[in-house]
């Protein structure tokens, strides 16, 4: 884990201001302003927080460090495949690159919980940029009462519970520059000010595919909203209370009730079928050979598949792919709302095809046709000349063979299975078996 605000643009404080002056009046200004949001945010201060000023160039460096240290090739890849199977990015999209892009231009300030330090970009007005600070060092305040560090290298495969995790860290520390901003008008005057004087960057944010842009603001915009009410339940010992009982999904941010109410997720599994899908085991099925060595040869041409994602979507994942296409917020967030769990895997092989296949389990029947009758309208509203195949749909399933393979969408009770990218009838009739 790691926090940053928002950048402004790009005008520079002007020459006379010597580097060695500027760092003397940050190092003033970070002891008033943590000294301010210790009193605001009711955590005490354990110890100083070093601070420095950083040129656009050395948190460009900084960006890309931290973000190849957090993240190995293989989850930056999987995460760019993800976005491009459902149809969330374009072909081109390059999710490394945007991210790099997109940090840097946003990136005004951020603490960095490995060196228990503060950095503000050196070419943002101190004055005006006091409620990023105060926003930054109540990371600094919760890294030394809650530990940030171990929010920084989250168990593989619950990227619904790191996001929740995320809304709480993000919510708590802007529902505290809100109040420290609250507390003193001037502060919000000059705030205001210099958003006046500099403008915002944002034009690598508003580039940036839809359901990523809306994932990075989640734990600022719907954090801040459950942290609010979190709050108003029990002041700030209740969030601070909230780093010992983390929120467990998106769906506990969304609903606060939920929090409240202790509804953890439902764990799904969902079977690994590489081996299914790289034709092994299967030579018993295959009648009239005569001997293995052609069936060899036949195995030997398939593209070697492997799975290279498994995690959950969650609520919020799931009101993101419907919505791609459904285009109606409320439509979508209704067929989302009902989530009790889920677990999905991303399978790519050789050439470069990719199968999505999700398991999720829903709070009724109810809400799980909600979803499924969602599912089906996004299906086709994304591929328009989408082929139902009538003979293997039901009223309970629903089956279109697409551009990128056979889209499955059946429906059990209160659960859903949904599988896109399967090219032929022989491995889906295999794959279906496996996962029902």
């Amino acid at each position: 884990f790691r926090s940053t605000t928002t950048a402004q643009g790009p005008a520079q404080l002007p020459s006379t201001t010597s580097a060695g002056a500027r760092n003397a009046a940050l190092i003033a200004a970070t002891q008033e302003v943590l000294k301010e949001t210790s009193d605001v945010r009711q955590l005490t201060i354990l110890r100083p927080v070093q601070s420095s000023t950083q040129s656009r160039a050395e948190i460009e460096r900084a960006v890309i460090k931290n973000l190849d240290e957090d993240t190995s090739p293989g989850d930056l890849h999987a995460s760019e495949a993800m976005l491009k199977k459902l149809g969330l990015a374009p072909p081109d999209f390059q999710y490394r690159a945007l991210m790099i892009r997109l940090l840097t231009e946003q990136v005004a300030g951020y603490y960095e919980p490995k060196t228990q330090q503060f950095h503000l970009a050196d070419w943002i007005d101190i004055d005006g940029q006091k409620p990023i600070m105060a926003h930054e060092l109540t990371h600094a305040l919760q890294d030394q009462h809650f530990n940030l560090r171990r929010f920084e290298h989250w168990p593989k495969g619950d990227s619904d519970a790191e996001l929740a995790a995320h809304a709480l860290i993000e919510g708590d520390a802007t529902l505290a520059m809100a109040l420290y901003v609250a507390s003193n008008p001037f502060r919000a005057l000059a705030f205001l000010k210099s958003l006046g004087a500099n403008g915002i960057a944002t034009a690598e944010l508003d580039k940036a595919p839809r359901a990523l842009r809306e994932t990075l603001l989640f734990p600022y915009q719907e954090g801040l909203n459950w942290t609010r009410v979190v709050y108003k339940e029990g002041g700030w010992k209740s969030v601070s209370d909230a780093f010992a009982t983390l929120p467990q999904s998106t769906e506990q941010i969304l609903h606060p009730e939920k929090y409240f109410a202790h509804e953890a997720p439902v764990k799904v599994t969902l079977p690994d079928v590489t081996s299914l899908l790289n034709g092994r085991g299967q030579r018993s099925e295959i009648r009239g050979q005569k001997s293995d060595s052609s069936l060899m040869t036949h195995h030997s041409l398939l593209p070697s598949w492997k799975r290279i994602a498994s995690d959950v979507d969650g609520e919020w994942g799931f009101y993101l792919i419907l919505d791609q296409f459904l285009k109606s917020p409320v439509e979508s967030k209704q067929a989302a709302a009902g989530w009790a769990g889920d677990r999905f895997a991303l399978y790519e092989n050789a050439k470069g095809e990719m199968l999505y296949v999700s398991i999720s389990t829903w709070d009724t029947a109810i809400d799980a046709r909600e979803f499924f009758d969602a599912y089906v309208k996004r299906t086709q509203l994304r591929y328009p000349d989408a082929a139902l195949v009538e003979a293997s749909s039901t009223n309970s399933s629903k089956r279109f063979r697409t551009p990128e393979g056979i889209v499955t969408i059946s429906l059990n009770g209160s659960r859903a299975l949904v599988e896109e990218g399967v090219s032929d009838d022989a491995t889906l009739k295999r794959l279906l078996k496996v996962l029902h």
